[in-house]
């Protein structure tokens, strides 16, 4: 007799996505319990609760409608989307956006996806992330909630049976990942055929004399013990690093709460504790000398990533005060190569702000504004630090103190903390509160080789004085380090929308909204002008673009993205300008959709142009942008505009991408909406906060009311990539991703290589043109 198995969560999806609702009602059954767990640690009031679990689980019926969302691991997915529901309504509420705003309001502060944060310091989260779908949410379940096989059966389509097999098939999986990273980081010599065999040690399966070797090299290697430490029990890296980086700070309560409705067992961080004695005795006495430091480690990150205050200290397991054994006398270190050194960002240059003591780690810090810390202006402040050393650093404490006049945003969270302090960029495990005049932010230790940063966004009044920068003091252990900026406030600049540090490029590609007078789209699409003359938006009654061929709208016109293989979406910003009075939202439509979706401007910035007022709106669309997979055609529509000579009117998408071949880089968004030409024929824009001398750049510019039939358009960047490629006609009414000449919008691509005081200069001696948004990465590296 067979028994018939429940629907997995992958035939759940689905079925959803050919329209079934009663499998998303499933769905609902099998994992609201755990959307409910999460809300409650970050909202006050069930009735709030039951609003964010029904928003969240409506986002994702519409996600998964467009074809979008997970294929198989639900519950991951769902538990971020509830954090971003609710740090958007936080966000709706403190912007006092209307009910009828909420669809298409977008935060001004980007709410980074959970599995980027940290991936470049955690080698147990990349191998999990590594992982074929099934087996992240057969680990997730098991080990991260710590779920019954019973429990998990359903989602999976399985038997208990079946779960437990394929969760050991799971685990395997994970070591041997994790094992060839360690690999691909190009270990010691000697350390290869150890980290070689080191899955079958954890597991039992060497020879006596086979495993003997490797306890001896265990012992006098601290690298493959750290290593050791980490296969020995996966479940706990899993717990310490993976849970946090889906679920946030809330995880330990998340957990616990889960098992106080019986959705999951206990453990928390006291499990950590008891490994070493489940292990072979061999593996004991090769661990004993990394133990202490390893669970110190564990029981830091899981402090940090928890609400409440820390407890005192005497409230930490014993083992955490406990100086690890010493090392026996008959057995010296070799001494080895100098390993090369890891694609992490260098010190800008030499600086008094360096420790270095024996045995120690010997850290180097910076901060500076990114851009310019403009008056009346919002803006980013990055503080940067790297541990030369050639051991860990411990906990990390940075003191970051503001000049007279500048102020820290805090996030605020509806039903939470309003004194929270949310940074921006990839912000690898840092937790920020307002101190004083500034900041204090906490992380976890930093390896040996490895680098950190951490940016927050920062007012400026317009009463500030010049002057005075930032500066930062960062604390671990006996380590003290100081560091202040060069730069401080200042009366014009163009301050930092958003940044980040990594493996990341910059990508911005856009379109006009209007055409010369031609057939039904425009006599360009015919390429009548890119070659010719007449290039100019003066001589045409500009009409509008429409080229979706989309009965309901009047002007619309396509970009192509195009994002690095295996790259994904960390920030994307919307920008659309055009000759008008009046300001809106656009229609705004992802590749593959048919909808367009309605883009409320966060930001508008209004000035005046020889033919008559002009405006840009910004509008942050990262969350649309990385759920629609981000490369693609793009189409944007009907923004407000004005039809006639020498009107203008047009859009860009500029986006921060991961790309996992590139180096370590530095990427910043720098936007201002500045007239150049006429009274005001050059303007000097300083990239501060971005790492000096000749080290390569890649610069994309948007620029409007560009014409190509003006000459006498140059930028410091040299010569664009696209349109005429003529370093002395620059606005040449050229668009990456779209063909043809795109009448009064330039976005434009350049490679180039900055000074030791990076800035960017653009002038024009015939033209005028309103300068918008300059999107730039530079390599941490040369």
């Amino acid at each position: 007799m067979s028994v018939e198995l429940p629907q997995s969560d992958a035939h759940l999806l689905e079925s959803a996505r050919r329209g079934n609702a009663a499998a998303f009602g499933e769905l609902w059954e099998r994992h609201v319990g755990a959307a409910r767990s999460l809300a409650r640690q970050l909202v006050r009031g069930e009735e709030v609760v039951e609003d964010v679990v029904a928003e969240s689980f409506t986002k994702i019926i519409e996600l998964v409608g467009r074809g979008g969302g997970p294929e198989a691991a639900f519950r991951p997915y769902l538990l971020t989307v509830v954090r971003r529901t609710i740090y958007d309504r936080g966000r709706v509420e403190s912007r006092q956006v209307t009910t009828g705003e909420i669809e298409v309001f977008d935060p001004g502060v980007p709410f980074v996806d959970p599995t980027l944060t940290g991936l470049e310091k955690s080698l147990i989260a990349k191998a999990f992330l590594s992982l074929p779908e099934r087996w992240r949410l057969v680990l997730w379940h098991t080990e991260v909630e710590n779920a019954k096989p019973a429990d998990v059966a359903p989602m999976l389509g399985l038997s208990p049976n079946g779960v437990a097999a394929l969760a050991y098939r799971a685990r395997e999986g994970l070591r041997q990942a994790y094992l060839q990273m360690h690999l691909a980081g190009a270990p010691l010599q000697e350390c290869r055929p150890v980290l070689g065999r080191m899955g079958a040690y954890v597991r039992g399966g060497l020879a006596r004399r086979e495993s003997k070797n490797v306890d001896d090299h265990i012992d006098a290697c601290a690298e493959c013990r750290s290593v050791f430490l980490e296969l020995a029990d996966v479940n706990q890296g899993l717990r310490v690093i993976v849970g946090p980086l889906f679920v946030g700070p809330a995880f330990a309560a998340y957990v616990a709460g889960l098992a106080k409705a019986g959705g999951a067992t206990g453990g928390g961080i006291l499990y950590a504790l008891g490994w070493i004695r489940r292990a072979p005795r061999s593996q004991q006495a090769a661990a004993a000398g990394g133990t202490a430091a390893a669970i110190a480690a564990a029981v830091v990150v899981m402090l940090v990533s928890d609400q409440k205050p820390l407890p005192p200290p005497q409230a930490l397991p014993t083992i955490v005060a406990q100086p690890p054994p010493a090392q026996p006398e008959t057995r010296p270190e070799p001494p080895r190569p100098k390993p090369e050194p890891r694609p992490t960002p260098p010190t800008e240059r030499p600086s008094p702000s360096q420790v270095s003591k024996p045995g120690r780690a010997r850290l180097s810090a910076t901060i500076h504004p990114l851009g310019a810390l403009v008056k009346a202006q919002p803006g980013l402040v990055a503080v940067r630090l790297r541990n030369n050393g050639r051991v860990a650093s411990e906990e990390l404490v940075a003191t970051v103190d503001l000049p007279q006049g500048v102020s820290l945003i805090p996030a605020q969270t509806k039903g939470g903390s309003v004194g929270l302090i949310e940074p921006v960029g990839t912000v690898d495990g840092w937790s920020c509160r307002p101190e004083g005049d500034g900041a204090r932010c906490v992380r976890g230790p930093l390896a040996a080789g490895g680098a950190t940063a951490v940016f927050l966004r920062v007012v400026v009044a317009a009463h500030a004085p010049e002057g005075a920068g930032p500066a930062v003091r960062i604390s671990s252990g006996g380590i003290s380090v100081r560091a202040s900026a060069s730069a401080g406030v200042k009366a014009e600049g163009a301050p930092a929308r958003f940044a980040t540090d990594g493996k990341v490029v910059v990508k911005a590609v856009g379109n006009t909204l209007l055409t010369c007078p031609g057939d039904r789209n425009g006599c360009e699409e015919a390429g009548a002008l890119r070659d010719g003359g007449r290039r100019d938006n003066d001589l045409w009654p500009m009409r509008p673009l429409d080229a979706d061929k989309v009965l309901a709208t009047k002007s619309s016109s396509g970009a192509r993205l195009e994002l690095p293989s295996g790259g994904r979406v960390v920030w994307a910003g919307l920008y659309w300008s055009a000759t008008a009075k009046v300001t809106g939202p656009i229609k705004f439509r992802a590749p593959g959709v048919r909808r367009y979706r309605t883009i409320v401007p966060d930001r508008v910035m209004r000035r005046e142009l020889p033919a008559g007022p002009g405006y840009q709106a910004f509008a942050d669309v990262t969350q649309y942008v990385s759920d629609s997979r981000g490369k693609g055609l793009w189409w944007a529509a009907d923004a407000p505009m004005k039809e006639g000579i020498s009107e203008h009117a047009g859009w860009s998408l500029v986006v921060i991408a991961t790309d996992p071949r590139r180096p370590y880089s530095q990427a910043v968004i720098l936007d201002t909406a500045t007239v150049v030409g006429g009274d005001n024929p050059r303007i000097e824009l300083p990239l501060g906060g971005l790492i000096p001398a000749a080290s390569p750049a890649d610069i994309e510019l948007v620029t409007w009311e560009g014409d190509a039939d003006l000459r006498g358009d140059r930028v410091s960047a040299g010569t664009p990539l696209g349109g005429d490629r003529d370093a002395g006609n620059v606005f040449d009414s050229s668009s990456n991703g779209a063909t043809g000449l795109t009448f009064g919008v330039d976005v434009d691509s350049f490679a180039a290589r900055l000074g030791e005081e990076p800035t960017l200069r653009i002038s024009t001696k015939t033209d005028v043109v309103l300068f918008g948004v300059a999107a730039v990465s530079v390599r941490a590296r040369s």
